[in-house]
């Protein structure tokens, strides 16, 4: 195998040599960490691979599910070329309402658009007239396969489903764990690696990023 482990030396040098994590993004986290939130936002240096990976694919039109506090929104938001859009699905009343709040503080209103409500009778109800280029999947865990059937038709040819935890925090190769965590991301996994209409690789920054594109 060839691979090199993430030591907290190269950690601190990837994090300042190739930052994306700005005060206001710090910021949100501070006001959400106060508020009560759970600290599961992505990680710094997803947030830079996104942007990146959302300006290579000229990605105009963005679907994510599990906003929380509205970090990964904003992050990714940031990335995108005018005439753009990013949708985000929020579970939760008093996250969405801090997420839009923040939205309008970084001048992304007329880009990012918040909607509440259980995430999967949410994507029933989304109708486009145009597909999307990308989709962000973090919410629960158990959903994920649920959320990666009913996106796929939503997400044009040449599109990406991604789902974050994919490693499970360090335990996605443990075929025997009980662990309803554990068990529904080897679930999407096998899932999206398997898919005809995909083709699939597991990034592993961070807790880990499954990305799979629409081929057909």
């Amino acid at each position: 195998m060839k691979y090199t482990p993430i030591t907290d030396e190269i950690y601190a040098y990837m994090s300042a040599t190739f930052p994306a994590e700005d005060d206001f993004l710090r910021t949100l986290k501070r006001e959400a960490d106060e508020a009560g939130f759970p600290p599961i936002h992505i990680a710094p240096e997803q947030v830079a691979f996104l942007q990146m990976f959302l300006k290579a694919t000229g990605a105009k039109r963005v679907l994510e599910i599990g906003a929380l506090a509205g970090y990964s929104a904003v992050g990714m938001a940031r990335a995108l070329p005018e005439g753009s859009s990013l949708l985000t699905l929020e579970r939760e009343p008093r996250h969405a309402d801090f997420v839009r709040r923040k939205v309008r503080e970084a001048g992304l209103e007329n880009i990012v658009e918040v909607r509440t409500g259980d995430a999967a009778q949410l994507l029933r109800e989304i109708t486009v007239d145009s597909l999307f280029d990308f989709v962000f999947i973090d919410a629960d865990k158990v959903g994920y396969t649920t959320y990666l059937d009913l996106t796929l038709p939503l997400v044009r040819v040449g599109g990406v489903i991604c789902g974050d935890n994919t490693l499970a925090w360090g335990n996605i190769a443990d075929s025997a764990s009980t662990d309803k965590t554990v068990q529904a991301l080897r679930n999407f996994n096998a899932a999206i690696s398997t898919h005809p209409q995909l083709q699939a690789c597991l990034l592993p920054i961070a807790e880990g990023m499954t990305f799979g594109v629409k081929v057909g």
